[in-house]
């Protein structure tokens, strides 16, 4: 099927029409305001809508006016029987003096022009007024109330009031006004969630629940479990899942090929070991073999903690292919990782006599030519490379086999782009990076799923301070006695700038001021904007044990290993999430030196660094580390925000809704088994849902290669 084909199978529906309206097309807002809702929220109706409170003002409270509290927000019906107006060019404020059966109050206007306030609160009417009071020189006052009615429109005064998520220039009533005229859009849509689903948590109507989001009443209406918002947030998981799902599908619709090799060269390779597997790459590797004899495709997800083993398994994956006369291609983020792969590979393969590959972006025209042709004819099996695998003039004699490390730093495209340079191609993804169950199932839910959970026996934990950074001259003190003594150690400098550039600047600093303080380690600097070379000659010393210090930026996350570092010093450790600083002291402890790692925070700690540092002392659980990062800093941040697969929703909570997207992947695999190509009503529903969320675009584009 080609691009096109599809595109006619996922065209939005009509019933959609209005909800994908531009925001212009509401009453009241101009381009002005569409700009800045825009801005904040998206250009479709259906993105206001989507937008949804964070608060709730209750204007249901009407007490006596002798017995309000100071600053309580208050709903009064009185009588206006004068106004004070000041001057003309007075600073002094317009007062309206009112009252009922209870007592007086004062209602103030500042800096107001012609008569509003006269029109506003006429003397002798009565008038309905909220707002919050407070108690001035023992009177009570209310200034620029909120909303005036007369009794007779008490209708319009709303008792709950929802409050949005604002912006610069965006005021509640511009929100409010536009949300009152995206609501009248809402169509009745047919359902879409199985019955029983909706039957078991008493779940509203898609309609229902979108507008009651909209008019909450009490904070519990605010709270993700309530039945509105859970309803609302499966919808978007099962589309999230519906569209991963049809990915898979597609994807692995190609017919794929059967890889049994004869075993040889995987025994040969496990008798050279000085070690024995752990029954946790034992485990993950059977399953990759079983995915490698079917007809089918292998889309697997393979996820290990730092030091557990993950290449080794790949290389058994690899070795089978191999056997079978086909290649394999590993695809690593950055050039580090790449030789860091092809060395350890490397030295795997040597007893058995293979010789892989290497293909990075610089490299000499000579040594590229070379690896392209042995790529081309065949005579070499396995290649290791970074982006340059992708490029158009790379031809592979056989490709069975696309290995994608670290794939959080990769989109799904560069995925599929390397999987299209051969036939019915295999794919195994690696991840060093711990993802909780539910970031895997949402960001990764078309692959099917391994964890290496077990590390090698002999590692020892590693054991992890805190230190404010006012004491950083105790710590180089401390430093310069055990890198005397023969140690290693990681100096890691904080993460300053999005541009990276003060990251390097800061880097440098701190270098600078190190090799003063310890010219006998030889302090070695690596950062990102360092040219390969200086960069590997620098690595070099420090994994020859020349240098006993290495300062560096998160470059160092990952592809580094120096089995002798056994000190981790993360420095402004409050601005690293805790993902990324369980990847840091992955560095350490791969040795047989007890390790340790010190977090150096900047005081006061907020209470979220607060808690992320203790998790850090706690745990050295990459998985559990992953789920606690969930909770304190959401999906986007988690995974990386620049990836393309990042699941960026807006009605589902993932650290709440995770017992939901089980279920919404329960209901996709239900309705791909029995009607795998939408068809029919239900089909229909489906493929409603899918546009409604636009997961259309993604399933089209991403099927389309």
């Amino acid at each position: 099927m080609n691009p096109e084909s599809r595109y006619k199978r996922f065209q939005r529906p009509e019933a959609l029409f209005a909800l994908f309206a531009p925001l212009v097309a509401l009453p009241g807002v101009g381009d002005k305001l569409a700009g800045l809702l825009k801005k904040k929220i998206g250009s479709h109706i259906i993105d206001l809508l989507r937008h949804l409170p964070v608060g709730v003002i209750d204007r249901t409270k009407r007490p006596d006016i002798p017995n309000i509290e100071h600053g309580a927000l208050v709903t009064l019906e009185v009588l206006v029987t004068k106004h004070d107006k000041p001057p003309r060019q007075s600073r002094r404020p317009w007062r309206v003096f009112a009252e009922n059966e209870t007592g007086q109050i004062e209602i103030i206007f500042f800096r107001t022009k012609g008569d509003y306030v006269e029109k506003l609160l006429p003397i002798g009417q009565k008038r309905i007024i909220s707002g919050r009071a407070e108690w001035f020189q023992h009177k009570v006052q209310i200034a620029h109330p909120d909303h005036v009615v007369a009794p007779e429109k008490a209708g319009q005064l709303p008792l709950y009031e929802p409050v949005y998520p604002l912006t610069a220039g965006l005021t509640p009533k511009m929100i409010q006004k536009a949300m009152h005229g995206a609501l009248d859009r809402i169509p009745d849509l047919p359902e879409w969630i199985e019955p029983s689903i909706l039957a078991r948590f008493q779940w509203p109507e898609w309609h229902h629940a979108m507008r009651k989001v909209h008019h909450p009443e009490r904070v519990h209406d605010l709270m993700p479990g309530s039945p509105e918002r859970a309803r609302l947030a499966y919808d978007e998981l099962l589309a999230n899942q519906m569209a991963l799902a049809m990915v898979r599908q597609e994807s692995t619709r190609e017919q794929g090929r059967i890889f049994a090799g004869d075993g040889q060269l995987r025994r040969q390779l496990i008798d050279t070991l000085p070690f024995t597997l752990t029954g946790a790459q034992d485990r993950v590797i059977r399953e990759i073999l079983t995915d490698q004899h079917q007809t089918d495709r292998m889309l697997r997800l393979v996820q290990g903690d730092v030091g557990a083993g993950k290449t080794l398994v790949a290389l058994m994956a690899m070795l089978n292919v191999m056997e079978t006369g086909a290649q394999s291609a590993l695809l690593a983020p950055t050039e580090i990782l790449a030789r860091q792969h092809f060395a350890s590979i490397s030295a795997m393969l040597a007893p058995l006599g293979i010789k892989p590959g290497l293909l990075l972006g610089k490299m000499k025209a000579a040594e590229k030519r070379e690896v392209l042709a042995g790529m081309a004819n065949g005579e070499i099996g396995i290649v290791i490379g970074t982006h340059a695998l992708l490029s158009d003039g790379v031809e592979f004699h056989d490709l069975g086999l696309a290995v994608v490390d670290e794939q959080h730093r990769f989109g799904v495209r560069q995925r599929l782009i390397l999987g299209e340079k051969g036939h019915g191609v295999d794919v195994l993804v690696m991840t060093a990076t711990p993802i909780p169950r539910t970031l895997a199932m949402t960001a990764y839910g078309d692959l099917m799923s391994s964890q290496i959970d077990e590390k090698p026996p002999g590692r020892k934990p590693i054991t992890t301070t805190s230190l404010p950074i006012d004491r950083a001259d105790d710590v180089i003190a401390r430093l310069k006695t055990v890198l005397a003594e023969g140690k290693q150690a990681y100096w890691i400098c904080p993460l300053v700038d999005e541009s990276d550039v003060l990251d390097v600047q800061a880097a440098e600093e701190r270098f600078t001021m190190l090799k003063a303080a310890l010219p006998h380690a030889n302090p070695q600097l690596v950062h990102g904007r360092m040219d390969a070379e200086t960069r590997d000659t620098a690595m070099e010393s420090f994994r020859t044990g020349e240098a006993k210090l290495l300062v560096a930026t998160t470059v160092v996350e990952v592809g580094v290993d120096v089995p002798k570092a056994s000190i981790m010093i993360i420095e402004h450790a409050e601005r690293f999430g805790l993902a990324q600083m369980h990847q840091l002291r992955g560095r350490v402890g791969r040795g047989h030196d007890a390790s340790s790692c010190l977090l150096l925070y900047k005081a006061p700690l907020s209470e979220t660094a607060s808690a992320r540092l203790q998790i850090m002392k706690d745990s050295n659980d990459g998985f559990r580390i992953a789920e606690e990062d969930l909770k304190l800093r959401g999906p986007g941040e988690v995974l990386g925000r620049r990836q393309s697969g990042d699941p960026e929703f807006t009605l589902a909570d993932l650290a709440y809704h995770g017992d939901l997207l089980e279920m919404a992947r329960e209901q996709t695999l239900t309705i791909l088994t029995e009607n795998p190509k939408l068809e029919g009503a239900d089909g229909e529903r489906i493929k409603l849902l899918l546009a409604l969320f636009e997961r259309d675009r993604a399933v089209t584009y991403l099927a389309g290669g």
